[in-house]
């Protein structure tokens, strides 16, 4: 493996995917960073598109700011994952288009019922927001 390969999977890891996951794939489109994508591909059980109709162990989640409302899309996100799941926003970097503000991730985040924790760049074009879903009590369920 290279240099470049292991950062990368090293860099998926960092970010919360595990192997024998099963993550759903939100946004993609022709811009997402495809090695990037292809690394959580590689670690994990399966990467399942969109229509995947079972619950998923974490969310992968590509966001740009034209793509509708971000709180709309984070609750929806909750409803793919069990509780305490890994959801990983992914938005264009800073002067990018399509870029989102922090402090509507973070509201949007908020708004949602999503802890929100520090993530980091990936690739050239894009940064990820790792959150993750509240641990509810059993009996919610």
């Amino acid at each position: 493996m290279s240099a470049t390969a292991d950062h990368a999977e090293n860099l998926a890891a960092r970010l919360g995917f595990q192997s024998e996951q099963v993550v759903q794939e939100i946004g993609y489109d022709e811009d997402v960073d495809q090695d990037f994508r292809e690394t959580v591909e590689a670690l994990v059980s399966e990467l399942a598109d969109e229509d995947y109709d079972d619950v998923a162990d974490a969310v992968l989640l590509w966001f740009r700011d034209e793509d509708g409302d971000l709180t709309d899309a984070l609750v929806d996100a909750t409803e793919l994952v069990e509780d305490g799941a890994l959801i990983l926003l992914l938005t264009p970097k800073t002067g990018r288009d399509g870029y989102v503000e922090a402090s509507d991730i973070s509201e949007a985040a908020e708004t949602a019922g999503l802890s929100l924790a520090k993530g980091l760049p990936v690739g050239k074009e894009w940064t990820s927001t790792k959150l993750v879903t509240p641990k509810a009590a059993k009996s919610k369920k």
